[in-house]
C-alpha cells in the first residue's frame, strides 16, 4: 500500500526536477557488434541529442582483467552493497539471508535472515542497497518476493551482535508489486538525487506494462520511506518510466543520468538511457522500434548473448553482467548514446554473471550465479570477484 503523504518539501521538489530534467536516449539505427558476435547492436552515430555531440567519449576499444576471487562458496547470490567503512553485503535470494564478505580475507559472516520472503522460481530475497544516510541509521533496504507480491523493506544492521542476529526486523516502506514465477525485477539503488529507484519485472503479464497503473514492468522513483518522490512524471504516482519487461539492472553516469538493462523475449535485450516518463515499448516493442510512441535502446543484444542483470558505470563506460551469455559487456558511451559497438569480456569463463558494482579506482565487484537453477554449479562455484576495467 502506497502511503500519501501531505508536506513534500520544496527543496526536496526542486532538487528532483532539477535531476530528472534533460535526459534523452540514443535513437537511431544499428549496426552489427564487432566484438565477434555479430548481433550486438549500438547507435549508428556517436551524436547524442540535445547537443551531447560535443560531449567526451571512452575508447572505443577497452581491457578486462580478473584480479582475484574475493570469496566463493555462495548460494544463489542476487544483490551486492559495499560498505563505507569495508565489507560488501550479499543477498542470498533463496536463503533469504545477508553475508558481509571481508573483501581483503574472504572471510564471510552471516548477518541474518530476512523475514518474510518467499522463494520460488526467479523470485526470493533480491536486489539490496545502503541507506544514503547509512553512516547515522545503518539501514538496508532489500526487495523480496513475500507470499503475496514483491515488495520493498528496510531494517536496521547491528554489527555489535553475535552473527545471525545482526538484522532488525524489516520494516515494510512499499508493497503490491506484481510477484511470478519469472520477471519479478528486483534491482534497487539510491539515485544522486537521494530518490529509491527500484526496477520491476511484469511477472509474466504483458499487460502490465503498459499499464500506468500497475506497478509490474516498470521502474519506480521513491522516497526513502516509500511514497511517490517529488518531481515524479506522473502526479502521486511512484513510476517513473513504463513499457518495460523485466528491469535488473540501474546505474547512473557522472552527469546523473540514468540506465537500465532490461530482459527481452525471443530476440533483444536491451540498455535504455531512462527519461521521466519514458515508454519503452513492452509489449508492443522488443529492441528498437520505428514507432515514435517509443524510446529506443541505447544498444540491444541477442538474448542467448546477453540476459543481462546488473549495471554498473566506470569512466564512461556501462559494464554489464549477463546471465544466459555468460560474459561482461563494456558499453563506451558519448552522452546518452552508444560511441562505438559493445564489447564481450569473459565469455564462458565464470558462468552466469548476476550483478557488477563499481569498486573505485577502475576496478568492478561482479557477482555470479550459477546456483539460481539454470547455471551448472560446482562446489564453490558462486563467488565475488574483483575485476579491473578500463
Amino acid at each position: 500500500m502506497i502511503v500519501q503523504r501531505r508536506v513534500v518539501t520544496a527543496v526536496l521538489a526542486a532538487t528532483a526536477l532539477l535531476l530528472t530534467a534533460g535526459c534523452s536516449s540514443g535513437d537511431g539505427r544499428g549496426f552489427p557488434g564487432d566484438d565477434g558476435s555479430g548481433t550486438a547492436r549500438a547507435p549508428a552515430t556517436a551524436t547524442a541529442p540535445s547537443g551531447r555531440a560535443t560531449e567526451p567519449a571512452p575508447p572505443a576499444k577497452g581491457s578486462v582483467k580478473v584480479l582475484r576471487t574475493v570469496a566463493d562458496g555462495l548460494k544463489t547470490p542476487w544483490g551486492l552493497a559495499a560498505l563505507p567503512g569495508g565489507g560488501l553485503l550479499v543477498s542470498s535470494r533463496d536463503d533469504a539471508t545477508i553475508t558481509r564478505v571481508d573483501e581483503k580475507t574472504g572471510r564471510k559472516t552471516e548477518l541474518g535472515t530476512v523475514s518474510g520472503v518467499s522463494p520460488a522460481g526467479e523470485g526470493g530475497l533480491l536486489g539490496i542497497a545502503l541507506s544514503p544516510g547509512f553512516a547515522s541509521d545503518h539501514m538496508i533496504y532489500a526487495y523480496f518476493t513475500s507470499a503475496s507480491d514483491n515488495r520493498i523493506v528496510r531494517m536496521r544492521y547491528d554489527a555489535a551482535k553475535p552473527a545471525g542476529e545482526q538484522l532488525g526486523a524489516p520494516d515494510t516502506i512499499f508493497k503490491g508489486i506484481p510477484k511470478g514465477v519469472i520477471h519479478n525485477g528486483g534491482r534497487i539503488a539510491f539515485g544522486p538525487d537521494g530518490m529509491l529507484y527500484a526496477g520491476t519485472g511484469e511477472s509474466g503479464d504483458r499487460g502490465l506494462a503498459q499499464d500506468r497503473k500497475s506497478l509490474g514492468g516498470k521502474i519506480l522513483r521513491l522516497t526513502p520511506e516509500g511514497e511517490p518522490a517529488p518531481g515524479n512524471p506522473f502526479p502521486g504516482s511512484p513510476v517513473y518510466s513504463y513499457g518495460h519487461r523485466n528491469v535488473q539492472g540501474l546505474a547512473w553516469d557522472s552527469r546523473q543520468r540514468l540506465f537500465a538493462s532490461e530482459f527481452g523475449q525471443d530476440t533483444w535485450d536491451e540498455l535504455n538511457a531512462i527519461v521521466p516518463g519514458g515508454n519503452y515499448g513492452w509489449p508492443d516493442a522488443e529492441g528498437r522500434s520505428s514507432d515514435r510512441r517509443f524510446r529506443n535502446p541505447v544498444a540491444e543484444w541477442h538474448t542467448d548473448e546477453a540476459s543481462p542483470s546488473g549495471i554498473a558505470y566506470v569512466d564512461g563506460v556501462i559494464w554489464m553482467a549477463a546471465l544466459k551469455g555468460q560474459r561482461l559487456w563494456r558499453i563506451p558511451l558519448r552522452g546518452t548514446s552508444a560511441s562505438a559497438a559493445p564489447q564481450a569480456f569473459l565469455t564462458g569463463e565464470y558462468g552466469r554473471l548476476r550483478t557488477v558494482v563499481a569498486a573505485g579506482d577502475g576496478r568492478l565487484w561482479l557477482v555470479t550465479s550459477n546456483t539460481d537453477g539454470r547455471g551448472t554449479p560446482k562446489k564453490g562455484d558462486d563467488r565475488v570477484l574483483e575485476v579491473s576495467v578500463r
